[in-house]
C-alpha cells in the first residue's frame, strides 16, 4: 500500500454491486463501526478507513508533517483510495466530524455519492463549542493534548449512558501522536463557515440524519438544516447522545441499511 493512501479494509459481498464507505470523526479510526460490519456486509460491500494521522494511517504522510490540513486536503484523501479501488461511486455513513467530510466529498465530487448517512453530525459549533475551542487553540501548547480531548470528550458526552462512545474514543486519541491531535484541532476553526455554506447550497444527494435526542450540542443546528433542504431526513434516538452508532446500533442499523436501499439506483460510470 502506498504510504500516501490511506490505511482501508474492503469486505465484498457475493453479489451487491453497491458500496458503503464508513467515515469516522476526529480522534476515532474505522475500528468505530464494529457495531455495524456484521449489519451492513449482508447487503453490501463494505469499505472502512482510517483518516491521515488515525489508527494505522497514522505513520503516513510523512511529506505532509508540515502541512496544516484542510477539509479539502482530508477528504482529496478518501477520493484517493475511491480511485485506488475503482469505486465509481458509494453510499457514505459518517459520525460526528466525519459527516463534514462526506458533506465536503459530495460538494468536490457529487457523482461519487449516491447517499449520505450522518451520524451525530456536526452542522454548526454553537456558543459552548466555539468557547471551547478557542480555549483550547489557546492552551493546546501548555496543556498535554490528551487532558483536553479527554475535556472535550466529557462535554460532547457528559451522561452515565455514554460512557462506552466516550472511553472509545479517549482510547482511539491516544494513538494520536501531540503534532496530529494540533493539526486536527486546527480544523475545527473552519468548522462553521464550511458548514453556513453547506447549509445555504442544498445538493439533491438523498441525506439522513441519524440524531441522539440528547446530542445536545448539536442536535437543534440538525434541525433548523432538515427543516431548510428538501433532500435531507431526520432520525432521532431516544435517550441517546452523541455517538449513536455506538449507543444504538440497532436502530442506527435499521435506519441506515433502510435508507441505502430506498436509494440504491445506480449513478452514472464516470467517463475514463
Amino acid at each position: 500500500m502506498s504510504d500516501t493512501l490511506l490505511f482501508h479494509k474492503t469486505f465484498l459481498h457475493s453479489s451487491s454491486k453497491d458500496w458503503v464507505v464508513f467515515v469516522h470523526g476526529a480522534g476515532g479510526s474505522s475500528s468505530i463501526w464494529f457495531k455495524q460490519i456484521k449489519a451492513y456486509k449482508a447487503h453490501f460491500n463494505i469499505l472502512l478507513l482510517d483518516l491521515r494521522g488515525h489508527g494505522k494511517s497514522n505513520s503516513m504522510f510523512k511529506d505532509m508533517i508540515a502541512n496544516p490540513y484542510t477539509f479539502k486536503a482530508v477528504t482529496t484523501d478518501i477520493i484517493q483510495v475511491l480511485n485506488h479501488l475503482k469505486i465509481q461511486s458509494a453510499h457514505f455513513v459518517g459520525i460526528s466530524l466525519g459527516t463534514i467530510i462526506i458533506r465536503n466529498l459530495a460538494e468536490l465530487a457529487p457523482e461519487r455519492v449516491k447517499t449520505m448517512v450522518l451520524g451525530g453530525a456536526v452542522t454548526r459549533l454553537n456558543a459552548r463549542s466555539q468557547v471551547l475551542v478557542k480555549l483550547g487553540n489557546l492552551c493546546k501548547h501548555i496543556i498535554p493534548y490528551m487532558w483536553l480531548y479527554e475535556l472535550f470528550a466529557y462535554i460532547v458526552m457528559p451522561q452515565k449512558a455514554q460512557k462506552e462512545s466516550r472511553l472509545l474514543f479517549v482510547n482511539e486519541a491516544k494513538k494520536l501522536c501531540q503534532q496530529e491531535f494540533k493539526r486536527w484541532f486546527k480544523l475545527t476553526a473552519d468548522v462553521n463557515p464550511i458548514m453556513k455554506y453547506f447549509k445555504e447550497k442544498e445538493l439533491s444527494i438523498p441525506t439522513l440524519y441519524l440524531m441522539g435526542e440528547n446530542d445536545y450540542m448539536f442536535i437543534k443546528p440538525v434541525k433548523e438544516m432538515v427543516k431548510m433542504h428538501e433532500h435531507s431526513y431526520l432520525t432521532e434516538f431516544d435517550n441517546c447522545g452523541h455517538v449513536c452508532n455506538v449507543e444504538r446500533p440497532d436502530e442506527f442499523n435499521h435506519h441506515s441499511i433502510t435508507f441505502i436501499q430506498r436509494h440504491q439506483a445506480e449513478l452514472p460510470t464516470l467517463s475514463a
